[in-house]
């Protein structure tokens, strides 16, 4: 039988971090049913994202945006270019970078993978109003401005 220190008590239900870990658990289940018959997993989907927007980031670059760590970035890195989503070339400036580039492939994988991600947004805000997101977008902006920058730790 569990017994609960006397005088402590932080129910499950008002931890602000476990309903977003939750709920972030929720959408990342809908976002793979979508991608994963297109052989993308979520550990590439964050990469992707990434990359759509900022092609040609360096390795660390990459792990700094997504909060990952290195070595767990080049692990998915070299996964994704078995797949033919991503080339690495070498800095031209510094000999010791090497850039991440999107293949055609990985490119062309935005126009069929976003709406995928837009319905899922679309899915859970449902019922929601845009005062409330708007309001719940600025206050997830502040709480982790609050808590800090990440340090790359996977959590």
């Amino acid at each position: 039988m569990d017994e609960q220190a006397p005088g402590i008590s932080f129910p499950l239900e008002e931890s602000t971090g476990y309903l977003l870990r939750m709920t972030h658990r929720s959408f990342a289940r809908a976002v793979q049913a979508e991608i994963a018959p297109r052989g993308v997993t979520m550990g590439m989907w964050y990469f992707l994202r990434i990359l759509w927007e900022e092609d040609g980031l360096t390795q660390r670059e990459l792990s700094q945006r997504i909060e990952m760590m290195e070595p767990t970035t080049a692990t998915a890195l070299r996964n994704m270019e078995e797949r033919n989503l991503v080339r690495r070339v070498r800095n031209a400036t510094d000999k010791r970078k090497v850039n991440i580039y999107l293949t055609d492939e990985g490119r062309a994988l935005r126009e069929v993978l976003l709406p995928y991600a837009r319905q899922v947004n679309e899915t859970a805000l449902a019922g929601v109003s845009p005062a409330d997101i708007a309001c719940f977008r600025k206050v997830l902006s502040q709480m982790r401005v609050n808590l800090g920058p990440g340090d790359g730790d996977e959590v």
